[in-house]
């Protein structure tokens, strides 16, 4: 079993729906992204007044962080109709430092990256003890740099020399600040964490990434951008020095008031039915400015051969007759690889991806994942140092697992559009940042003539 895949479904693997050949068209509205979601959740919670966050994805990963954030002691209620979707929040924020109850809290992350990474800095800020721990795949998720970076800011943080979960947190009201130097190689998500929370640090904060291996930056550095970017838009007093160094002043945050853009990764899945099959593929809401990963997609599918066209704030992606290999080096944004794999499987020619070795640590092994898959179908993918080779081959119908991560089921179900026979293991997985991933692609698919 590849480490960190938890234990297969018992649900009946999903039959992926098979285009059979016919172009696949539509327009497909995308919920709001994640990344943006978990970011404003955690800065309305740590601002001074109370704010709204509209159009927020609403799936495991976000109602993960409303019930941890809530278990800190901010409120979160829903505005609108009950049955409406994608409801808009309103946040009240947690008591300031130092106050607030101190009993012992037990904070469950899932499977969720954001959780695990973001809140235990958020938790130092309150007296008491707080226990972070999630699915079997989250404990073998890496944590020790956010570990090593809360005490050497002198918060006590027991986690039995393993650097995941679980581990508990023991504050005492305050964050000193100060300078701390972190290795950010394995995820962008732990310098986005000590960011985020010391904004209600007692002093500054310098943070500095020191790789341990000469020469590894921080991956996906666009969500360093990103938190950065939410951070300056909501009050905070942040600066970045450099690629490797930031600079966060304490200061009081007034409440925001923020619009949630589209899951631009997500997107990923249905404009890549496009490509595929040949079909033309509309997603409205498309940012003309952002700093999702998610909008690398522009550049990444025209390699293939596609035609992308972003007119009035709607992104057209329309697919080729024959799929290109490619030499993508992802680095920039690694949660697209999945997807950008299953592509590669169905392309003429053989492609190489590059810079995304801290896929490892994400929900599975997900360069293992991808190769095991694949192959199981009949591809011929070969792991590299920092990326996989994938040569053209004639894939078959067959189990694709998941490993209980959103994004291994939806390269599956991009494949299977191609490949008849392909079901896909544990499609709801897919619900940690899509709530209806199967409805919506079943509704795009049958589309096709």
């Amino acid at each position: 079993m590849i480490a960190g895949s938890g234990p297969a479904s018992t649900e009946a693997p999903w039959d992926a729906p098979h285009a059979a050949g016919s172009p696949v068209t539509g327009t497909v509205g995308i919920p709001g992204s994640k990344s943006l979601t978990n970011r404003y959740l955690v800065l309305a919670a740590l601002a001074s007044r109370p704010s709204v966050v509209r159009r927020p994805l609403h799936s495991r990963d976000t109602r993960l962080m409303v019930a941890a954030l809530e278990g800190l002691g901010a409120v979160i209620e829903p505005i609108g109709p009950a049955d409406e979707p994608g409801r808009d929040l309103r946040v009240s924020p947690l008591p300031a430092p130092g106050t607030g109850g101190s009993e012992r809290l037990l904070i469950d992350c899932g499977l969720a990256g954001t959780v695990m990474r973001f809140v235990p800095p958020v938790a130092a800020l309150r007296p008491g003890a707080t226990v972070f721990d999630g699915d079997p795949g989250a404990r073998v998720r890496p944590m020790g740099p956010v570990v090593r970076g809360l005490r050497a800011l002198g918060v006590d943080v027991a986690d039995g020399g393993r650097g995941t979960l679980p581990l508990t947190v023991t504050g005492t009201g305050h964050v000193a600040g100060g300078t701390v130097t972190i290795d950010a190689s394995g995820s962008s998500q732990f310098v986005s964490a000590l960011l985020l929370a010391a904004v209600r640090f007692d002093a500054p904060l310098t943070l500095r990434h020191d790789a341990r291996t000469p020469d590894a930056g921080v991956p996906s550095l666009p969500h360093v951008a990103m938190t950065v970017e939410v951070m300056r838009a909501a009050g905070a007093q942040v600066e970045q020095l450099s690629d490797t160094e930031w600079r966060v002043a304490p200061s009081p945050l007034p409440g925001l008031a923020v619009t949630v853009e589209p899951d631009l990764s997500n997107a990923g899945p249905f404009l890549a039915a496009a490509v595929v099959t040949g079909g033309s593929v509309s997603i409205p809401d498309w940012p003309s400015r952002t700093t999702q990963g998610g909008d690398h997609w522009r550049t990444i599918l025209p390699r293939f051969g596609a035609r992308v066209a972003l007119a009035d704030g709607t992104l057209t992606v329309t697919g080729p007759l024959t799929l290109s290999g490619v030499d993508l080096d992802l680095s920039a944004a690694g949660e697209l690889a999945p997807t950008t794999a299953a592509l590669c499987a169905l392309a003429s020619g053989p492609s190489r991806l590059r810079g995304i070795a801290h896929l490892r640590g994400h929900e599975t092994d997900r360069l293992a994942a991808l190769r095991t898959e694949i192959n199981r179908l009949g591809g011929n993918v070969t792991e590299t140092e920092d990326g996989l080779v994938i040569e053209p081959a004639a894939l078959h119908g067959g189990v694709f697992r998941s490993y209980e991560d959103h994004r291994m089921a939806t390269a599956g179900a991009v494949i299977g559009l191609r490949v008849p026979g392909v079901r896909v293991e544990n499609i709801a997985t897919t619900a940690k940042t899509l709530p209806d991933f199967p409805g919506m692609w079943d509704t795009l698919v049958s589309r096709a003539p």
